[in-house]
């Protein structure tokens, strides 16, 4: 997520746990009738992610390896996704796999509010059963099952309600952790409970986060609706990209805001970056290396950024005057005198969660459209913005 850019690690973890929490799920009933023994592989292509692949032995196994689950990781987690109404075959040596996994999902536990549109878009909302701090939930159809009970909170970060969540006896856990030492995970897998870690926020590429959607087709059996889901989204993606290389300028935009004594932004490499890219923007910090965030003085920003056109994603600020009551210095950007300062802070669930952080990496497309409109009024002059708007004059 975009927004995380703006922070370093050491803050990552509590900030983003705030949004993406963690569970598990309970051992799965193994019934059923006869299955083939693994054999011949079919790839599933992935034409945007990196961080898994899906491998169909037979009509009734599937194999999937999150190859990035966290960042830096030095580990391979093998899953085999069979359908409930098929044995396992002895062939097949469960030990290989962290989890073995009845599809489709009759119910389960998320843990990251990116998880959510996956399941809406797949007409799968009802089978989420519990998530941790609920009200950072944007989704409206999310939040009435949250308001009916149907979707239940089982706790904050990493001290979530283990019993609540053994009682629960969810089929799984779609899990989220910014490295392998998780207590929380560890505690449930010693109980038998295996975890399902989702590693789509590693991605890259906007459309390789999105891509993601095709492990949830796997999950309940509809992998050829995911399929379909991801391919419209991808082709409304490039159909936009294209439409921004007809632009007769390339405004110069910067992003980020102070973070304490730290103005942090998007590396070269980011996927924040590569939106910035494909917008057809003159990306000031382009050329950096990384795909995580740079440290930067408000002095070196100011130097470089004090004439753009276009300030792009000012963190959690959604007014002029809050920039000004954060640091009066703000206002030495030309984007801030121009009125060119735009945010996704502003748009939110009923709860108060921001809709960016939960829908946009399903959804690329929309945040793409949503640059242009800004960056190029005259290619979508009609469009309205789902995620970026302008800061309010007036605080709020």
């Amino acid at each position: 997520m975009w927004g995380m850019y703006q922070l370093p690690m050491k803050q990552l973890k509590g900030v983003l746990f705030s949004r993406l929490i963690l569970w598990a799920f309970l051992p799965l009933m193994l019934a059923g009738c006869r299955q083939e023994a693994p054999g011949t592989r079919a790839e599933n292509t992935l034409d945007y992610a990196t961080g898994f692949t899906i491998a169909k032995h037979s009509e009734t196994f599937t194999e999937v390896i999150v190859h990035t689950p966290w960042p830096e990781a030095s580990t391979l987690l093998k899953y085999a996704f069979i359908d409930r109404t098929a044995t396992i075959p002895d062939s097949l040596n469960t030990d290989t796999y962290k989890a073995v996994i009845r599809t489709p999902v009759r119910s389960l536990i998320a843990t990251s509010t990116t998880h959510i549109p996956a399941l809406e878009a797949l007409g799968v909302l009802d089978r989420l059963k519990g998530f941790p701090d609920t009200r950072y939930i944007s989704s409206a159809k999310a939040r009435s099952r949250i308001d009916n009970h149907a979707i239940k909170d089982i706790g904050q970060n990493e001290t979530m309600n283990t019993e609540m969540v053994l009682e629960m006896h969810p089929e799984l856990i779609l899990g989220f952790s910014i490295n392998e030492e998780n207590r929380s995970y560890a505690v449930l897998e010693r109980s038998g409970i295996p975890v399902l870690y989702n590693g789509d926020w590693v991605e890259q590429h906007p459309l390789g986060k999105a891509e993601w959607v095709k492990l949830y087709g796997v999950m309940f059996g509809k992998e050829a609706v995911a399929d379909s889901i991801f391919n419209a989204i991808a082709t409304q993606y490039e159909n936009t990209r294209a439409l921004a290389q007809k632009a007769k300028r390339t405004p110069t935009v910067y992003s980020g805001a102070m973070f304490r004594d730290i103005w942090y932004l998007p590396a070269g490499e980011s996927w924040a970056a590569q939106f910035l890219k494909d917008a057809n923007s003159d990306y000031l910090w382009k050329d950096t290396s990384g795909t995580g965030s740079l440290s930067l003085s408000f002095e070196s920003v100011l130097e470089k950024a004090g004439e753009a056109d276009v300030w792009l994603g000012a963190a959690q600020f959604t007014s002029y005057p809050q920039l000004i009551k954060a640091n009066e210095h703000y206002a030495r950007f030309k984007a801030f005198k121009d009125r060119r300062v735009y945010t996704y802070s502003k748009t939110t669930g009923d709860a108060g969660g921001v809709l960016f952080y939960e829908l946009a990496p399903q959804r690329p497309d929309l945040v793409l459209k949503d640059m242009i409109h800004i960056l190029h009024p005259e290619l979508l002059p009609d469009y309205e913005p789902v995620f970026y708007k302008p800061l309010d004059t007036l605080e709020d």
